[in-house]
């Protein structure tokens, strides 16, 4: 469905004036929905707006790789609980875990001159000297952003695959997603990056170095297009690419940045942001003569992404743009309808059996079958709006929790002599079918 007229040209209007205001050559913005790109705004013509021109995203390629190692996890291969140590030695005392959320305490940058200076070393070098000393402060005192981390990261992947980082996300990800204009190296047509003189307002074009080893904290190139289908699976992820219990894993917040407002933090590998009842994941980017935000609203399928080719956005920040321009879509377009009903066939004996109305402690509860996932949902109704809790089947009368307060818990069918079902036993807590 596309947007609507007057949603068009709001964005229109916030990208327009943020070109003109934040002085770029260049800005160009997408939104998405429902895993489509649905309107391309831009401004400024240094090159003039197009979908398939690549920009330099920078940090938002520590997504993939932070989707890379998840993807690691899950097939057992590392556990984010690792001491960084069991796959790099002589690395500093920190694990997997905390290099994802930036709460490692690690310093921001590695020794030595990198990003517009000069061309990255390999891993060898990067690795050289590391220990104690890289330490910012020790692990979890707070948010503490680090490219490090993230460079380490692609180094824990290479060590255990024995491949190097850019094929790992080309195969696992960029193909299966169909993003072939986002590449390591930039390709033809693609926006020169700049930095804007402060009153002369004169462009001096950047250099596009090879991070090397730094790659995985902000190699990459994309386009509108293309980085549109990373917003739309960071949405709805594709199962085959990474399964989606681990995608909200990932969107789990591991540190707040600002304990005292609680608007922004960091989960496993993505940025979360908080404006009013709504919370966003994604990531913001920049590298010497570029600025890149991607920001997704999972709940409504809603994602924008936006590029600048200058280093700085006068008047405000690539983040802020990103949110604006997410929440006027969200304001102003309608919501998602509701999911038609539609009768489902009957359950299974066994576990009709366990539907309808149970109490505990006077609060009334509702199960009900889903044909679709053959999973038991229990929902709290003295609770408006609280998530229901799924179960999948693990054995004779035993259900494990997949979501809501009892996700993990077990739930045991009780039964009287008879066999007939007599209770509920869901975390220790009865639940039966009187009040």
């Amino acid at each position: 469905m596309p947007l609507l007229p007057e949603t068009i040209r709001r964005l229109d209007e916030i990208v327009a004036d943020a070109q003109a205001r934040g002085r770029v050559p260049s800005l160009v913005a997408g939104v998405v929905r429902d895993g489509e790109l649905r309107h391309l705004a831009g401004a400024g013509d240094l090159p003039a707006p197009d979908p398939d021109t690549q920009y330099r995203i920078g940090s938002i390629s520590k997504t993939m790789t932070a989707a890379l190692v998840m993807r690691l996890r899950d097939e057992g291969r590392l556990a984010l609980d690792d001491p960084l140590r069991r796959h790099l030695p002589d690395a500093p005392d920190v694990t997997i875990r905390q290099l994802l959320g930036h709460v490692s305490g690690l310093q921001r940058e590695p020794d030595g001159e990198w990003w517009e200076r000069t061309a990255g070393g390999d891993l060898t070098a990067l690795l050289g000297g590391l220990g104690p000393q890289k330490l910012a402060y020790p692990p979890h005192r707070g948010y503490h952003y680090s490219n490090l981390a993230y460079g380490l990261l692609g180094g824990v992947l290479s060590a255990i695959t024995g491949e190097d980082w850019a094929p790992l996300v080309d195969r696992h990800l960029l193909k299966p997603l169909g993003m072939r204009r986002t590449t390591y190296f930039p390709v033809e047509p693609y926006a020169r990056g700049y930095v804007v003189h402060p009153w002369l307002d004169t462009l001096r074009e950047e250099p596009r170095e090879d991070a090397g080893a730094m790659a995985p904290a902000g190699q990459l190139w994309s386009t509108v297009a293309d980085l549109a289908r990373w917003a739309a699976f960071l949405a709805d992820p594709r199962p085959q690419v990474l399964a989606p219990a681990t995608l909200a894993e990932m969107c789990a917040p591991v540190v707040i940045g600002d304990p005292d407002s609680w608007t922004w933090g960091h989960g496993l590998g993505l940025q979360l942001w908080r404006r009013g009842e709504r919370v966003f994941v994604g990531h913001t980017g920049s590298m010497p003569g570029y600025l890149a935000v991607l920001v997704v609203h999972r709940p409504s399928g809603t994602g924008v992404v936006a590029f600048a080719n200058a280093y700085t956005l006068h008047g405000g920040s690539i983040a802020t743009l990103g949110l604006d321009l997410l929440a006027a879509v969200l304001d102003h377009e309608p919501a998602r309808p509701p999911r038609p009903w539609r009768p489902r066939a009957a359950p299974p004996p066994d576990i009709g059996a366990l539907c309808g109305r149970w109490w505990w402690m006077g609060r009334e509860y509702e199960a009900a079958w889903d044909d679709a996932t053959g999973e038991l949902v229990v929902t709290p109704l003295d609770v408006p709006g609280a998530v229901p809790w799924r179960f999948a089947p693990e054995g004779p009368d035993r259900w494990r929790g997949r979501s809501g307060m009892n996700d993990g818990e077990v739930l045991r069918v009780l039964r009287a002599p008879s066999g007939a079902v007599e209770a509920l036993d869901i975390a220790t807590f009865v639940f039966t079918r009187e009040p």
